[in-house]
């Protein structure tokens, strides 16, 4: 007697239950094992994979903040206190889980590159099951092999998960190379800014000029490479607090979060997701310290907070926000 067919609600649970057990911590070999073998079991279960493994994601959100976090005082509704060192900015929360749920369908071959333009963030599926998620103006070009999983990130910020599998995982960013067999972490290669790695699950090995022996980073790890290149000095990844892994990953759901940086420094990063421009006429306004999670895509509603929040002035011509607390000059 055969057993009845998996119903897709039998399935979506069991995937839930995979991804659950993998953000505890690395797959042994046997679970890794039984995991493939369950995902060639039915062609319906890699979709269920990527659908529990975006919900994982999204989730992460709430800890955006660390252990103060209220997700009430994100939720639409009357204004509330904010105080002039902290401030929490929200917008359109439902986009990020539409936009994410929208890119689910989109895989990309063994061979291929893709783009995101600016402001688009793009959750792409590679050809053996790993995922990439591209933040805005990003590149990647794929380039499988029977020898190893590559890809090239050409210029932006992604984030990779690597399902285990056979080959090599292999992300070539500028001149620097980092494997594994499974892992999920993000590269970020800006113009003529430092490579920056964050690894959030697994662990990676990096090779790059100058570096005799592979550097080993480890879950919750970063390493900032200098943008010239490698210098003589080994470099040596470091330790990071959890929540500033869940604020450098926020860009996921379309947001940009902040602990304490400039104003100045805030409006830059708002600059990579928007042709709208933020001008701080006051040098003073502009050395602010910000702290909050914000819409990517609402610059003038970011403008809106921190003249409320720092007794300024926002005016908008356009596509350029402008903030000051003297009387603009005409």
């Amino acid at each position: 007697m055969t057993s009845e067919r998996e119903t897709s609600r039998d399935i979506d649970d069991q995937a839930a239950a995979w991804i659950a057990r993998r953000d505890r911590g690395p797959l042994s070999d046997g679970e890794a094992a039984a995991l493939d073998a369950w995902l060639a079991g039915d062609s319906r279960r890699r979709g269920a994979m990527l659908r529990a493994d975006a919900v994982s994601m999204l989730s992460e959100s709430a800890s955006a903040l660390g252990p103060q976090f209220d997700p009430q005082r994100f939720a639409p509704g009357e204004p509330r206190t904010i105080t002039r060192r902290k401030m929490l900015g929200w917008a359109g929360g439902g986009c990020a889980i539409a936009a994410s749920a929208a890119t689910l369908g989109i895989v990309l071959p063994a061979a291929g590159a893709i783009h995101t333009d600016l402001g688009e963030v793009r959750l792409v599926t590679l050809d053996d099951g790993s995922t990439v998620m591209l933040n805005t103006s990003t590149s990647v070009r794929v380039r499988y092999t029977d020898r190893e999983r590559r890809v090239e990130l050409l210029e932006g910020e992604a984030f990779f998960t690597a399902i285990r599998g056979a080959r090599p995982f292999v992300v070539d960013a500028r001149d620097n190379r980092l494997s594994t067999f499974s892992a999920a972490f993000r590269i970020r290669a800006l113009d003529a800014a430092p490579v920056d790695i964050l690894v959030d699950r697994g662990g990676l090995a990096l090779r790059g000029p100058g570096i005799a022996a592979p550097v080993t980073m480890r879950p919750g790890s970063r390493l900032i490479l200098p943008a010239s290149g490698i210098s003589a000095r080994r470099p040596a990844p470091r330790i990071v607090d959890p929540n500033l892994l869940s604020r450098e990953l926020a860009w996921r759901e379309g947001k940009i979060a902040f602990e304490g940086e400039r104003l100045d420094e805030a409006a830059a990063a708002f600059a990579r997701y928007s042709n709208t421009r933020i001008e701080i006429a006051d040098p003073a306004l502009a050395r602010e310290p910000v702290t909050g999670l914000f819409a990517a895509g609402d610059p003038a509603g970011f403008g809106r907070a921190v003249a409320t929040v720092f007794g300024a002035r926002v005016e908008q011509r356009g596509n350029l926000v402008r903030l000051y607390r003297a009387a603009p000059q005409q």
